[in-house]
């Protein structure tokens, strides 16, 4: 895909032998530099990889247990409880494994745990069991032609597992890191943001206090529909953590009336942006936000594919975009898509779908490498009891380290996987 004269995202997904032996320290070095034995390594390594296939992909339906509320966890009455998610394992036919994660919540998308499990059972599986695990512009090309889009990508929620899997199973069948094999730096931490979502306004000063003790600083509020409400959770928030970034993020909840009357009185209270303030296919009234330029409008669900992000940006509807490589189809059209606002010039935030273990990784992946300016709003940790990794994340002073090892960077305790499984069957 091209915009402004330059091809976008064309990196490095599918590495030529002269790009490999170059991150494996071999051919920009020179025989000199290198020993023959290590050059002999990285021979027979990239000779295995340029052979694998994709032999094996299985699905594991969870429920991941929740702490505390979070209004988006909330089903018809007899909906099983838990934070829901499908793990999805990818095997090459030389035993190396991906690990990926969709996490669907049918509160932020049409995606459900049920569909997501049986789309990659029935549909995605087929079409790629036996196809090239390095190949993952080839892999999107053929998950998109057995799950059309409609305004924008299908199911985008569900082939974000996928991707994720592949581009760990890449990583580890290279023995490289993902910013590695995207030529990024590693980057460090990650600044965090404590989601607040208070059902009164009385809980609002023990939700800031408890962030706080865990050491954060920054918080996002949600807000929406009730503008009234919306103001003064906001400035009991800025009175609480004044110099922290207050971000506050509607998820669509406003109409076009009501977002351009509170806007301005939220850039009054201090809170620097304002995250999907209308329904996704309310265009018209993007314009209206954008022109009145009261704060920042950044989008979040009304943005999946890189596609959709151009076709914004050409009409001047946003500001930013509140990126989740689990909503957008995966990391691929991640990246891309911070490539579209970093060369446009607009404001890259990082956000996440109350991501457990391998999606927070992919999260992490993404943000270190683009080098984040803004607290990411990652609260997998804030409202997650369990998670599947043999050394889950673990928040200090409101920071999470970026993975460093090949892939994702993370290790995945099966046996936690299936022991999630079975508990989540006997829930339901």
């Amino acid at each position: 895909m091209k915009e402004g004269g330059r091809r976008i995202g064309k990196g490095n997904e599918r590495h030529s032998r002269r790009e490999f032996l170059q991150m494996a320290g071999v051919g920009a070095l020179g025989p000199l530099m290198v020993s023959s034995a290590k050059k002999e390594g990285v021979r027979r390594r990239l000779e295995r990889v340029s052979k694998m296939k994709i032999e094996r992909i299985e699905v594991f339906p969870v429920r991941y247990p929740t702490i505390g509320y979070f209004k988006f966890f909330e089903g018809p009455p007899g909906t099983p409880p838990g934070r829901p998610a499908v793990l999805v394992k990818v095997t090459a036919d030389d035993g190396t494994i991906g690990w990926g994660e969709s996490v669907p919540i049918p509160k932020w998308s049409y995606e459900t745990l049920e569909s997501a499990a049986s789309t990659i059972e029935n549909y995605l599986k087929p079409v790629l069991l036996g196809r090239d695990p390095f190949d993952i512009v080839g892999a999107h090309r053929v998950m998109n032609g057995a799950i059309a889009a409609s305004f924008s990508t299908g199911a985008p929620i569900t082939k974000s597992g996928i991707d994720m899997a592949l581009h760990d199973l890449a990583g580890k069948a290279s023995g490289l890191s993902l910013a590695q094999r995207w030529g990024c730096p590693a980057g460090g931490k990650i600044t965090l943001s404590w989601t607040l979502n208070p059902r009164t306004l009385d809980e609002t000063e023990k939700l800031i206090a408890e962030g706080k003790k865990r050491g954060y600083r920054n918080f996002n509020v949600k807000v929406a529909p009730d503008p009234v409400f919306d103001l003064e959770l906001c400035k009991i928030v800025k009175k609480r953590a004044p110099e922290g970034f207050l971000w506050a993020d509607a998820n669509g909840g406003y109409d076009v009336a009501t977002a351009l009357k509170i806007a301005p009185k939220l850039a009054d209270i201090g809170v620097p942006v304002l995250e999907q303030p209308l329904p996704p296919n309310r265009l018209a009234g993007y314009r209206q936000l954008k022109r009145q330029g009261a704060l920042p409008i950044i989008m979040d669900e009304g943005v999946v594919s890189p596609a959709d992000l151009v076709e914004f940006i050409r009409l001047d509807l946003l500001d930013g975009v509140a990126m989740k490589p689990a909503r957008c189809g995966g990391l691929l059209p991640a990246r891309r898509q911070v490539e579209l606002l970093k060369d446009a010039g607009l404001m890259f935030l990082g956000s996440g779908l109350t991501d457990p273990g391998v999606s927070l990784a992919a999260s992490l992946a993404l943000y270190g490498a683009y080098g984040l300016r803004f607290p990411a709003a990652l609260n997998g940790p804030q409202f997650l009891a369990k998670s599947v990794l043999k050394r889950p994340f673990k928040p200090v002073n409101g920071e999470l380290p970026v993975p460093t090892g090949p892939g994702l960077g993370i290790e995945v305790d099966e046996e936690k996987v299936k022991a999630l499984v079975t508990a989540s069957s006997r829930a339901v």
